[in-house]
C-alpha cells in the first residue's frame, strides 16, 4: 500500500501541465493550440492510442487552456484556482467519466439532463470520458443526439485505447487525434529529468534498460522507475533493474545465443539454468529472448538503423556478429518457434520444460536442409554439415512395381478414374502414363488417405492449423503428386481457414515431407454420398459371382492392387454385362 501511494504521489507531481509538457506529441499540441487560438474549436474530439503515452493528460490540458481567465495562446497559467482544480480533478465545470464504471444507459441519461446546465465560472463545460469504448450500446445510442447538437458552451472529449469499438457513428461525430507511442530516446530524456529532481544518481544503462522496457508508455516507465527509486538506495545501476524485472543482463542474453549458433546443447540449458537460478523470471525471460531474436532478424535483414530492443545501442557490433553467423533464415525459424513457445507457456504450468525444448530445437536448425533443395539435388540431408550415408529407402518405395501391361481401353479409363478424384462439375485430371501410377510417390500418397499416415502430417503443422485440418473427412488423390483435402458441410468455417494460401503452403509443406517428394494440395468440399436405391441393391444381390482366381492375369485388378494394395475377396459380374453371344464377358 505504502509503494502504491508512493507512485500515486509521483505520477501527479510529475503529470504534465502544458501541451509542452506532453512528450512525443508535438503535432497533436501543436493542432490543439492552434484551434483555440483560431477560435475553431470543435464539439467533440476522441484521443486515440496506446496506454501511458498522454491522452487523459492532454484532454485536461485542454480543458484549462480552453477556460483558463490567464491564457496566452492556448497556454494556461496553471496558478488560477481553475487551472488548479482542473489539475487536481476537483473543477465542478470539468467533469472526468469513467467509461468502465459509469457505462449504462442510466448514466448517459443522467449526464443528457446535466449537459444543458449552464457552466457554474467557466466559459465552457468539458465533459472527458475515459476508456470510452467500454460504453453499452444503448449508452451509446442514448448520446447519440447530444454529441450531434450540444450546447454551445459543452465540449467533449472522449479517450480510448480501442479505438475500433467506437460505434462508426459517434466517430463520425468527433474530431480524432491519434496518439503514437513514445520514442525511447524521449523516455530516457524524461526519466533522466525525474532522478536529477529527486537527487538520486541513476546510470545511463539503468534508465535506457528502463525506457526500453516501457515499450513506448511513459506511464508504464514512471511505474517502474519509481520502483526502482523505492529502493532507497543512493545510486541505480543497471544490476538492480534486472534484478526488479527479472530479466538477464546482455552478457547473459549473448553467451546463450552463441551457444545456439555453437550448436552446444549443454552450454544452451546450463545458461538458462543460471539465469533462472539467479533470480530471473521465466515469462520474463522468453519474452527478453523474443527481443533479442528480434533484433537480431533485423539486424540480418540489414535495418542497421532501426533501435534495438533487448540490448543497448554500444553492442550493436555484437548482435551484427552474432546475426551473421545465424543468418536470416535460421533466425527467423527460431522466432517462430519461440513465439510458437511463448503461447503455449502462457496457456500451461509446466513453463520451463518448453522453453528448454524451445531452445534446443533452435540448435538443431542448423542440421536441416530445405525439402526444395534436397529434391533438386537428390542428395540425402546432411547432419552438422557433414556427409552421412544414405538414408534407406522407405518401404513403399521398395516394393516392386508388376511388370508391363497393355489393358483394354475400357481398363484404362477405369484405371484413371480409381487413380484421381473430381467432382461432376470438376474437370478430370488427365491420365498419367503407367510409370508414373506405379511409381513411389502415388503409393506414397495412397498412404495419406490413412489416419496413421495423416496422422505424422498433423504432427508437423502449428496447433491451431492442425485443429481445422483434423476435421477434414476424408483424402483423395489427384494424379500422382496431388492430393484434395475433403471437408463435409459442417465445416465450413475450417475448410475456409485451410482454402487460405499460407494454410495450403504450409500443409503441402508437411505432406511433402512426409510422402518424401513434391505434392500439391486442394481443399475441397466432400460430396453427399448418394443413397442406394432397392432396384439397384436388388441387381448387386442377383448378380453372378466368380472365382477370385479369375483376376490373377487381369492387368487392370493386378494395378490396381499394386497402387492401393490389399486383396481380392469376392468377384461379381453385374447383370446385363454380357457379350453378344450370352456367355460372361472378360
Amino acid at each position: 500500500m505504502e509503494q502504491q501511494t508512493a507512485y500515486t504521489v509521483m505520477a501527479r507531481r510529475f503529470r504534465p501541465q502544458t501541451f509542452e509538457d506532453v512528450v512525443g506529441q508535438e503535432q497533436i499540441a501543436h493542432a490543439l493550440r492552434n484551434s483555440i487560438r483560431s477560435g475553431r474549436v470543435a464539439h467533440a474530439y476522441l484521443f486515440t492510442g496506446a496506454r501511458g503515452v498522454g491522452k487523459t493528460s492532454s484532454a485536461r490540458i485542454f480543458a484549462k487552456a480552453l477556460n483558463c481567465p490567464a491564457a496566452v495562446d492556448g497556454v494556461p497559467c496553471n496558478q488560477c484556482e481553475i487551472c488548479r482544480g482542473i489539475s487536481a480533478g476537483t473543477d465542478v465545470d470539468v467533469l472526468e467519466i469513467d467509461g468502465a464504471s459509469n457505462r449504462g444507459i442510466d448514466d448517459i441519461r443522467q449526464l443528457r439532463s446535466n449537459v444543458n446546465v449552464k457552466s457554474m465560472r467557466s466559459p465552457y463545460k468539458v465533459y472527458i470520458i475515459d476508456e470510452v469504448h467500454m460504453l453499452t450500446k444503448e449508452a451509446f445510442n442514448a448520446l447519440l443526439k447530444t454529441l450531434e447538437e450540444p450546447p454551445p458552451n459543452v465540449k467533449f472529449i472522449f479517450c480510448t485505447t480501442e479505438p475500433n469499438k467506437v460505434p462508426d457513428t459517434i466517430l463520425s461525430r468527433c474530431q480524432r487525434f491519434d496518439f503514437g507511442v513514445i520514442a525511447t530516446p524521449q523516455i530516457a530524456q524524461r526519466l533522466t529529468e525525474i532522478a536529477n529532481q529527486e537527487g538520486i544518481r541513476v546510470d545511463e544503462e539503468a534508465v535506457n534498460l528502463v525506457a526500453r522496457r516501457a515499450a513506448g508508455s511513459m506511464r508504464d516507465s514512471q511505474s517502474l522507475f519509481d520502483q526502482l527509486l523505492a529502493f532507497g538506495a543512493d545510486h541505480i545501476t543497471v544490476e538492480d533493474v534486472h534484478r526488479l524485472l527479472g530479466t538477464a543482463p546482455d552478457d547473459r542474453l549473448f553467451e546463450l545465443f552463441e551457444a545456439v549458433a555453437g550448436e552446444d546443447r549443454a552450454a544452451v540449458l546450463e545458461h538458462l539454468d543460471r539465469s533462472l537460478s539467479e533470480g530471473c523470471q521465466l515469462g520474463s525471460l522468453a519474452e527478453q529472448f523474443l527481443s533479442f531474436l528480434r533484433d537480431l532478424m533485423v539486424t540480418a535483414a540489414g535495418a542497421g538503423g532501426v533501435a534495438l530492443m533487448s540490448v543497448s545501442e554500444s553492442n550493436r557490433e555484437r548482435v551484427q556478429k552474432l546475426s551473421s553467423q545465424l543468418g536470416l533464415r535460421r533466425v527467423g525459424a527460431s522466432l517462430q518457434i519461440l513465439a510458437d513457445c511463448r503461447g503455449r507457456m502462457q496457456r500451461t504450468t509446466y513453463g520451463r520444460p518448453l522453453l528448454e525444448l524451445a531452445l534446443v530445437r533452435m540448435t538443431l536448425l542448423g542440421e536441416l536442409s530445405e525439402i526444395s533443395v534436397l529434391l533438386e539435388s537428390g542428395a540425402a540431408p546432411a547432419a552438422g554439415g557433414n556427409s552421412a550415408p544414405p538414408r534407406p529407402a522407405p518401404l513403399r518405395q521398395m516394393v516392386a512395381s508388376p511388370p508391363p501391361a497393355h489393358p483394354a481401353d475400357v481398363k484404362k479409363n477405369a484405371l484413371s478414374e480409381a487413380a484421381s478424384f473430381s467432382r461432376p462439375d470438376t474437370p478430370r485430371a488427365e491420365t498419367p502414363p503407367a510409370s508414373v501410377v506405379n511409381s513411389a510417390p502415388t503409393r506414397a500418397l495412397a498412404e495419406m488417405t490413412q489416419e496413421d499416415g495423416w496422422g505424422d502430417v498433423l504432427q508437423r503443422l502449428p496447433e491451431q492449423m492442425a485443429s481445422h485440418v483434423r476435421k477434414s473427412s476424408e483424402r483423395a488423390i489427384l494424379g500422382p503428386n496431388g492430393l484434395a483435402v475433403l471437408f463435409g458441410s459442417n465445416y465450413f468455417l475450417s475448410k475456409s481457414y485451410c482454402e487460405r494460401p499460407e494454410t495450403v503452403s504450409r500443409l503441402a509443406a508437411a505432406v511433402s515431407e512426409v510422402c518424401g517428394t513434391q505434392v500439391t494440395i486442394e481443399i475441397r468440399a466432400a460430396t453427399p454420398a448418394k443413397p442406394v436405391s432397392v432396384a439397384t441393391q436388388t441387381t448387386r444381390n442377383t448378380s453372378s459371382r466368380r472365382p477370385t482366381s479369375s483376376t490373377q492375369n487381369d492387368p487392370f485388378v493386378q494395378q490396381a492392387i499394386a497402387l492401393f494394395g490389399g486383396s481380392v475377396a469376392e468377384v461379381r459380374e453385374l447383370l446385363g454385362q454380357t457379350s453378344g453371344s450370352g456367355d460372361p464377358g472378360g
